[in-house]
This record gives C-alpha cells, sequence and structure tokens, in this order.
C-alpha cells in the first residue's frame, strides 16, 4: 500500500485535501470518488522512512541519499524530442493516453520514464494532461504546463507541443552556442595553469640549483622567478601540506558562496546586473536575455495565454533577475491599461530596436509575429557574437601564453650567458 496525498471539489465546489492510502493512482482516484469528492490532483509520496528501514535491515546500515547526486531533471535535448515524438503521435491521430504509454515504454530507466508512468494512471483516472504535468514542475515547468492547458482548452494540443518542441530546440542550440563559446578559453587556461604549475614545481628548482654553483648575481627576471617558485614547490608541496587543501577546496568554496549569494534577493539582483554588464560577456548575456523573452512571450501568445498569465511565466522563467523585474514592471503597466513598450523602454534594458519593433507589432496587431521575428535576429547576433568572442580571446589566449613561457626560457637562460659571457672575458685577458 502506498500514500497519496489529495486535492479534490465536494460537492458544493469547496476544495478539500488529505492523505489515503492505496494501492495505485487509480485505486486512491475511486476511493476519492467513493468519498463524494471530484479529485483535481493526486501525488504518490514516497516512503523516505520505510525505505531506510529495510535498508538497515538487509544491510545493516542505513544508506543516505545524497540529494544533489540524485538526478531529479532532464536534458533539454531529451524533453524536446519528448515533446516533437508525443506532437507527432497525436497529429497522427494516437489518442493521448496510448501516445504517453507508447512513449514511456520508450525511455530509458530515469525520471522522465517514472514521470510518465505517473502521469499515465493520472490521465487514465480522469486527470487533464496540464495537471499531470503540473505534478512534476522538476521536469515541466510552468511555460510547458500553461501552454499545454491552452492547448486543451482550444483543442489544438498537437499544435502547441510543436510549438513548445520548436521552442525547446532553439534553447538548447542557443546554450549549445554559448557554451561551445566558453569551452575553449577554460580549456586553455586550464591546461596552461597546470603547465606553468609544473614548470615552477620541477624544471625551475633544477635550474636553481645549477644556479646555485654559480660565483654571481643572478638577474632580477631569474630572481623574481625563482621567488615564484619557491612559493610554489614550498608552499604547496612540502614545506606547507595544508596549502593542498586550501587549493583544491577554494574553487568549491568558491561556487558555494557564489550559489549561497545567488539565493539571496539581493545578491541575485546584483549578480545578473554584473552579468548583463560585464566586458566581453554582457553583450551576450544580454542578447540571450531578450531572445529568451521575445520567444516565451511570442510562443505563450501564440498558443492562446492570455497576455498578463504569459508575462507571469516570462517573468518566472527568464532566468535573470535584472529581466524579470523588467516583465513585471511591464506586467503591472499593461495591468493599469498601458502599452508593452512604454514600460519596457523606462526598465533601461531592451534596446531601442526591441522596444521600436514591439511598438509596431501592437499597433498592427501582429505581436506574437514580431516577438518571434525579435528572437530570431537575436539568435543570429548571438552567433555573430559568439564568434567574435572567440576570435578575441585566442589571440589573447595565445599572447599570454607566450609571455609568461617566454619570461620563464629568459629568466632561466640569462644567468647562463651572464655565466658564458664572464668567461670569455677571463679567457681574453689571459
Amino acid at each position: 500500500m502506498a500514500k497519496f496525498a489529495y486535492v479534490a471539489m465536494n460537492d458544493k465546489g469547496v476544495e478539500v485535501s488529505g492523505t489515503i492510502n492505496a494501492e495505485n493512482t487509480i485505486g486512491a482516484i475511486n476511493q476519492i470518488r467513493e468519498m463524494g469528492y471530484f479529485p483535481t490532483s493526486v501525488t504518490a509520496q514516497k516512503k523516505k522512512r520505510a525505505a531506510a528501514e529495510a535498508a538497515a535491515k538487509e544491510g545493516g546500515t542505513l544508506s543516505f541519499q545524497i540529494k544533489f547526486l540524485t538526478k531529479k531533471t532532464v536534458k533539454g535535448k531529451v524533453l524536446s524530442l519528448f515533446t516533437r515524438q508525443l506532437a507527432t503521435l497525436i497529429d497522427a491521430g494516437l489518442p493521448l493516453l496510448k501516445a504517453m504509454r507508447v512513449l514511456g515504454a520508450q525511455q530509458k530507466e530515469g525520471p522522465l520514464k517514472e514521470a510518465l508512468e505517473v502521469m499515465s494512471s493520472s490521465v487514465e483516472g480522469g486527470s487533464t494532461f496540464s495537471e499531470a504535468l503540473a505534478d512534476h514542475p522538476k521536469l515541466f515547468n510552468k511555460l510547458f504546463v500553461n501552454m499545454v492547458k491552452a492547448g486543451e482548452a482550444g483543442g489544438v494540443l498537437e499544435v502547441v507541443l510543436n510549438r513548445m518542441a520548436e521552442f525547446l530546440e532553439k534553447s538548447e542550440k542557443l546554450k549549445s552556442k554559448v557554451k561551445a563559446a566558453l569551452i575553449y578559453p577554460i580549456a586553455v587556461i586550464t591546461v596552461a595553469v597546470g603547465v606553468l604549475t609544473f614548470l615552477m614545481a620541477y624544471v625551475v628548482p633544477k635550474f636553481k640549483e645549477i644556479f646555485e654553483g654559480f660565483d654571481t648575481t643572478l638577474p632580477g627576471a631569474t630572481q623574481i622567478l625563482i621567488t615564484v617558485s619557491n612559493f610554489v614547490k614550498g608552499n604547496l608541496y612540502y614545506s606547507h601540506p595544508p596549502y593542498i587543501g586550501v587549493l583544491l577546496l577554494a574553487p568549491v568554496g568558491f561556487v558555494l558562496a557564489f550559489k549561497a549569494l545567488a539565493k539571496t534577493e539581493k545578491g541575485k539582483m546584483g549578480l545578473d546586473n554584473v552579468k548583463l554588464n560585464a566586458p566581453l560577456f554582457g553583450e551576450l548575456v544580454r542578447k540571450v536575455a531578450i531572445a529568451r523573452f521575445s520567444r516565451t512571450l511570442g510562443t505563450l501568445i501564440t498558443s492562446g495565454v492570455p497576455i498578463l498569465q504569459a508575462l507571469n511565466i516570462v517573468r518566472e522563467t527568464s532566468g535573470n533577475e535584472v529581466i524579470s523585474r523588467a516583465v513585471g514592471n511591464v506586467h503591472d503597466s499593461i495591468r493599469e491599461g498601458e502599452s508593452i513598450a512604454a514600460p519596457l523602454k523606462e526598465t533601461k534594458v531592451f534596446t531601442p530596436m526591441v522596444i521600436s519593433m514591439i511598438q509596431v507589432g501592437e499597433e498592427t496587431g501582429k505581436l506574437p509575429d514580431m516577438l518571434m521575428k525579435i528572437a530570431d535576429t537575436y539568435d543570429e547576433d548571438v552567433d555573430t557574437a559568439v564568434a567574435g568572442i572567440t576570435s578575441i580571446i585566442e589571440p589573447v589566449l595565445i599572447i599570454f601564453l607566450a609571455v609568461m613561457v617566454g619570461f620563464i626560457v629568459i629568466s632561466l637562460f640569462l644567468p647562463l650567458i651572464k655565466l658564458i659571457n664572464s668567461v670569455n672575458a677571463q679567457s681574453e685577458t689571459e
């Protein structure tokens, strides 16, 4: 027997909630209906304590589950593929429940397969598809759920799913382009740090031993190089072993501190503001944010979601607190009877071109089309920006590495050259 939490309506239209024990979701729904209620949501509750006790009996120890190591979401590519396949099956005339079960059988073991099994039972028990999706917020966000709800209301579920699939595919394409721009510099910097650390810890000390046999004053560049080498070798490897732990834990601590700061309202606002105004990458982040805003809002309005509800969804799924607040201001202005373009201009986040195109879309009654054109335009701009950033970073990194390696080589050979010159001078005098 499993425990299910339910939300239902009684005969007077009042919402009631509670928990019941049943073999499965269908059994739970039947019990709720026998109680005289109309179920609107039925969710299985996991028996964490029972699972822990069972593990203790079998193995003699409790197995603790670490949350951040447990995969609760699916990749964007998998979700977009599922959405596209579901739209194709429904468009081909297959009933929704049958289509969900067909796709569920094809999925690999994981969160999506488990979710499809539960959703299939919910739909079979009388829940709508959007209600079933809403029970899995970690897999299907509010954008997905509300678009499906609009498709159900208009009887065009397959059309909405196709739009959602297109939206997800373009979003993933955009993410992959941005990641591609970052992979190269990160990889080069990582290799460079490793090579320089090796040179400082192992190569320079060998030359230091040779230099100690010279009865001469070392050049300033060589002294600086040896000082740095002593710090790297001494502090990190031999004299102070605890520094190794500090070095390894520093990046982890930085990431944790960054995440903790991002969870606070002021911290997230400040970090997102820095992202939008950062040199080199700020313009790219801004273009990505505008493209996402335009495509999300355009897709929602095209799917039949009311403008105020669509703006609320865009605000919650923007991924940037600055953009989110700007959209919130737009929502409040529209609720008071104003247009979209005017409050967008006041936010100073969106470019004049975007504001002008939205204003034209409002005046001509083709706002959704205009928003999609803005998204397509900025997607192309992102491609150009990524190519530009990559072309700038590559020579900068090469020059940086050349300077660092050149400094090390010159610093190591200066004493040798000085020694050779002094030997030649002595031989000439003799």
